[in-house]
């Protein structure tokens, strides 16, 4: 009865992590707007700097491996290359989450040391899509290292009754 809760709880975790890290991906993909300023047309769009095309692209990695993990069986060999998997997934979002959050920060503030100002005035509905795709992917970080935690559990247990 325990290994078939903990197989179901690590399942529900697995699926979670892919469906926000999915949103993230798509949510951010699909970001953009324009405004016009002093006559010219300004464009924001995700491809337009390297943290947020990491961001996606980390995210899609982590949607995809989470739905090609729930086809390993636990009693296979590979169950062990998993937590190590996880563990390496879980940091590639977390890297993109910082990288994006730190643009996300810039864009909102600005840099008055730098001379940058802030861009989210003039473009709020691509600075709500990131929000709402960093939030998203935050679900997903969340969520595997709930998952990690869950499979250590289960890895030590048995070795410490």
């Amino acid at each position: 009865m325990v290994k078939a809760s903990s197989r179901l709880f690590s399942l529900l975790l697995r699926l979670l992590a892919a469906a926000a890290t999915l949103c993230a991906t798509v949510i951010m993909a699909t970001s953009h707007d324009s405004t016009t300023l002093f006559g010219l047309t300004l464009d924001a769009k995700f491809q337009y700097t390297p943290s947020f095309k990491f961001f996606v692209v980390a995210n899609a990695i982590g949607c995809g491996y989470s739905l090609v993990v729930l086809f390993v069986p636990p009693t296979s060999s590979l169950s062990r290359l998993v937590i190590v998997l996880d563990v390496m997934v879980a940091m590639l979002l977390t890297a993109a989450i910082a990288a994006a959050g730190a643009l996300a920060q810039l864009g909102k503030r600005g840099n008055s040391h730098a001379g940058w100002l802030p861009t989210c005035g003039q473009i709020p509905s691509f600075c709500h899509h990131v929000m709402g795709a960093l939030i998203c992917a935050l679900v997903g970080v969340v969520a595997y290292l709930l998952l990690l935690l869950h499979t250590i559990h289960t890895v030590l247990t048995p070795l410490f009754p």
